[in-house]
């Protein structure tokens, strides 16, 4: 029997473990789990779609929405359009929009738009036309100082394809010099773009160094390690530069049902894939679930 995609059939956590400064590891992994899930039901209707990116992804946006962001406070920026995906699920497991929604994912006259628009509901800012996001995030920064707003943080996912648009370095050098350091990129690093692998198409390493050359505190990691990209936004909190977070991560992370030759960029998903996707995201979330909920 297909599943029904608008409810993707796990246990659901108390919205305190997944929702407050303290989130646990454990917490944290089920988050990113189950954001990747609801991407797959999300993509499955239509059998293709930015999946890749909302796989390699998961664990920033689980760190940022269940452990960093306080809605209300702070702002959040999806500079690379197509990655709203992720935005979505993260918000309806933290209770940011009513899940039922994302069953309208990429349909004709609904918000939630497979790439972000203004009509978006999550992200404070989003933009189709990529390399745009961040002189946003740094205009929120700046506004932020200048309204007296000096506990609000600015978040913005940025994709690595990304810094091949001068417009990026040139936020970059804006940000650094007027010392925005309540603002932190999370550069989602996964080597992949439309046309190929990013390093095959124009090389942007030493990518840390590029940052720590333009005034900004640059952290390499894992980005699939949520505890580690959670210490490391916990840290930026008393930052006195803008922080950027470089997160090495895979478009297949999560989903060994893939096959070899999967584009990362724009999935393919027929209905067996989605069904086996579906499965093995599912019995990794409910083997999370007891120790994610306090239990374990």
């Amino acid at each position: 029997m297909r599943p029904a995609w608008g409810r993707i059939g796990i246990a659901t956590l108390p919205k305190e473990a997944v929702l407050n400064p303290y989130a646990t590891e454990a917490a944290l992994r089920w988050l990113a789990t189950a954001i990747r899930l609801r991407a797959v039901a999300m993509v499955a209707p239509q059998g293709f779609g930015y999946l890749g990116q909302a796989l390699s992804a998961a664990e920033q946006y689980a760190a940022v929405y269940g452990a960093a962001y306080r809605p209300g406070t702070d702002r959040v920026v999806c500079s690379p359009g197509h990655y709203v995906i992720a935005a979505y699920a993260a918000a309806a497991e933290t209770g940011l929009i009513d899940e039922a929604a994302l069953a309208s994912y990429g349909q004709n006259g609904s918000s939630l738009e497979a790439i972000g628009t203004e009509r978006s509901p999550v992200p404070e800012f989003t933009c189709g036309s990529l390399g745009q996001g961040l002189s946003a995030a740094a205009g929120f920064a700046l506004g932020d100082r200048l309204t007296s707003r000096d506990d609000a943080r600015t978040f913005a996912f940025v994709s690595d394809g990304e810094l091949q648009e001068g417009q990026v370095w040139e936020a970059a050098m804006f940000a650094a010099h007027h010392r925005l350091s309540r603002l932190t990129v999370l550069l989602d690093a996964n080597n992949s773009q439309v046309d190929g692998p990013v390093d095959s198409i124009t090389t942007i390493e030493p990518v840390a160094a590029k940052w720590q050359a333009f005034g900004w505190d640059a952290t390499d990691l894992d980005g699939h390690d949520v505890a580690a990209i959670a210490a490391a936004l916990a840290a930026g909190d008393l930052a006195a530069r803008p922080q950027v977070l470089i997160c090495r991560t895979s478009t297949r992370r999560g989903l060994a049902c893939l096959p070899p030759d999967a584009d990362g960029h724009f999935i393919k998903l027929p209905a067996d894939l989605a069904d086996a996707a579906a499965a093995e995201l599912r019995a990794e979330a409910d083997r999370l679930a007891p120790e994610a909920a306090g239990n374990g």
